[in-house]
């Protein structure tokens, strides 16, 4: 197992977790989207709610081009793909200049659909790129605890956005597990315990998914 210092430990744990959000949050919009031009503009409110941030838009169409495009937004999809590539440029050694291509290409999928009246065929673009990334990841870094850090960062983002949004309980425990087998494989300072914990909240009766998202946002210990 590769030793990473701290600091590139916590930008390849946030270049998963960015990567995921953006790859999660763009399927999630694409069924708002849906709504949205069928005038259900209800619909941005309990998407805002569903992933517990501000709902600071005015209509349908400012929904639309905050959401996705606006850089100052923190919440957006672009901000966060930016996360992911600000991450992946200072990893060029770890990752490879490869694998940061893809996010970087990501990025200009972005740009191109900046005023498209339904952005939405070609934010499938974004979605082949950073699905793209994680394969490529997979067969081209060496360091088996690189790609491990990543995947588990990808891993917690999942499970904190599908417990959020509370998924159906089969959709919880795979996710659980796949963290609990690859987080195991890492140098990642983690409680056993908590994993344990999510273990049991994920094979409960009744899923106790706020617990679950407040066990995911501090597992991890860098």
């Amino acid at each position: 197992m590769g030793i990473v210092s701290l600091t590139n430990t916590d930008k390849l744990y946030w270049l998963g977790r960015y990567s995921e959000r953006v790859y999660t949050t763009i399927r999630l919009f694409g069924e708002s989207f849906d709504h949205l031009i069928e005038g259900e503009v209800q619909s941005i409110g309990a998407f805002c709610a569903s992933l517990n941030i501000p709902n600071l838009y005015t209509s349908g169409d400012d929904f639309v081009e905050r959401y996705l495009f606006d850089a100052e937004n923190p919440d957006s999809v672009f901000a966060n793909l930016t996360r992911a590539y600000d991450n992946a440029m200072t990893l060029r050694e770890e990752i490879g200049s490869e694998c940061v291509s893809y996010i970087q290409l990501a990025i200009y999928a972005m740009n191109s659909l900046r005023g498209s009246e339904n952005p939405m065929f070609g934010l499938q673009k974004v979605v082949d790129d950073i699905l793209a990334f994680w394969g490529l990841s997979d067969d081209i870094i060496p360091d088996e605890n690189v790609r491990n850090i990543i995947k588990v960062g990808k891993r917690v983002e999942r499970l904190d956005l599908y417990a959020r949004l509370k998924l159906p309980k089969k959709d919880i425990l795979r996710e659980v597990r796949r963290l609990a087998v690859r987080i195991s494989r890492t140098n990642l300072q983690y409680a056993q315990a908590d994993i344990d914990r999510l273990m049991a909240l994920a094979t409960a009766g009744e899923t106790a998914y706020d617990e679950i998202v407040t066990l995911v946002d501090g597992l991890v210990k860098i």
